[in-house]
């Protein structure tokens, strides 16, 4: 990598890029990307090896921790650019007639609340703050005083509990 970095010796490179593109493409295939997305990215992170080359630091780190942080950026800026998964879709509510559609909803909001009574109190405000009172992270943030990365971490979980105890109404 020294000598990549100081010289710009393609040879070098070339041996670098034999040694670490395969397992740049495996780490991210490890990780869930298909094999050509993968392959992708490996020739992304090493153009960026070369391109970044007078970047490298050999006291801040090692070749191939600066080349895997490369790649695992790399995995993420792509993640970050994909859609957002589409929300699973709503079951009809059953029956023809709408005393029985109202019957249903009653009751889905009956478990719907005492879904919401089993979470931990810091999970469950931060539920009603942005779904009941319409908050965003950020306001909530501000109103309650926690970090972002708290309120968002608290919702993720909630959200996930209540997946799960309310499993039972999406079939």
């Amino acid at each position: 990598m020294l000598a990549v970095r100081d010289s710009g010796d393609r040879a070098a490179f070339a041996r670098l890029f034999d040694f670490y593109a395969p397992r740049v493409k495996a780490m991210a295939m490890r990780g869930g990307t298909p094999a050509g997305l993968a392959e992708d990215i490996a020739q992304d992170v090493m153009l960026r090896v070369w391109q970044a080359r007078a970047q490298f630091d050999p006291t801040r780190a090692g070749a191939s921790a600066w080349i895997y942080r490369i790649a695992r950026n790399r995995r993420i800026d792509i993640a970050r650019a994909a859609p957002p998964p589409l929300p699973e879709a709503l079951m009809p509510v059953p029956g023809p007639d709408e005393a029985t559609a109202a019957l249903a909803l009653a009751e889905e909001v009956g478990r719907l609340r005492a879904a919401l009574r089993t979470l931990p109190e810091g999970q469950r405000a931060m539920v009603e703050r942005a779904y009941l009172g319409e908050l965003t992270h950020q306001e909530i943030s501000r109103a309650t005083a926690l970090p972002l990365g708290t309120v968002k971490s608290r919702l993720r979980l909630a959200i996930d509990r209540l997946r799960h105890e309310l499993r039972e109404l999406r079939r």
